[in-house]
């Protein structure tokens, strides 16, 4: 049988090339097999997430209007749809970029010596299936509108009326306010609890790591027994 190619197998792994979302990204041509299309990707969800917020603010019925705090005042929701919402889709790109080479250099310095090859291996197949997880995608927009929403609506109290919200009840929504509970804070939500997701992979991947007999130099001229290439790992393991 011919024997895997592991380093073959390490320059595959990502943490943001997979999973349901990335395939329905795919179908969309929203992205290409290695994160193409991320400007057309970045614009497509910020315009879902702000314009018709600030269509239905705008042009919405008078109690929309900025007797209260108006949409154009309202800096927190364009800094989280215009700011930090493009950083998040974008920071994809430079997470695949860094974390590659990272994990192909655990087999090309000889960190993980041959004989301990298969559990390494072990170890990338475990954090692919979970990023990859059906199961856990679904959970995550299950908790967005679920817990997500009950949060929501225990923590914003009003005492005056804003353009997505009127006084007297936490659900006394505008119709730029239904957008903006129901879709727009959705969507930043679960790009945010995705990145959770991925950091918990890329954790558990390096915890399982550990676990294997590395060929750790204490003598090694970087100080950090030879993994100070690693600059996530060498904290980790």
């Amino acid at each position: 049988m011919p024997k895997p190619n592991f380093l073959q197998e390490s320059d595959d792994f990502s943490l943001v090339l997979g999973g349901p979302v990335f395939q329905l990204f795919r179908r969309a041509y929203l992205t290409g097999d290695h994160l193409e299309l991320m400007h057309r990707r970045i614009a497509i969800i910020t315009v879902v997430a702000w314009l018709p917020l600030l269509i239905l603010a705008t042009f919405g019925p008078p109690h929309a209007s900025i007797k209260g705090i108006s949409f154009f005042h309202d800096v927190e929701v364009h800094v989280r749809f215009l700011v930090a919402l493009p950083i998040l889709i974008g920071a994809e790109l430079l997470v695949h970029l860094r974390i590659r080479p990272v994990v192909r250099r655990f087999v090309e310095r000889r960190i993980v010596l041959p004989e301990d090859l298969p559990r390494y291996h072990v170890a990338i197949e475990s954090a692919v299936r979970l990023r990859n997880s059906i199961p856990s995608e679904v959970s995550l927009l299950l908790f967005v509108y679920t817990l997500g929403l009950w949060l929501w609506h225990s923590r914003i109290g009003l005492d005056t009326s804003t353009w997505y919200a009127m006084p007297g009840g936490r659900w006394h929504l505008t119709p730029a306010g239904y957008w903006y509970v129901f879709v727009s804070i959705p969507i930043l939500q679960f790009i945010l609890l995705r990145w959770y997701m991925r950091l918990f992979i890329w954790f558990r991947f390096l915890w399982q790591v550990s676990r294997i007999n590395l060929n750790l130099i204490p003598t090694h001229p970087d100080r950090c027994a030879g993994i100070a290439l690693l600059p996530v790992a060498s904290f980790t393991i």
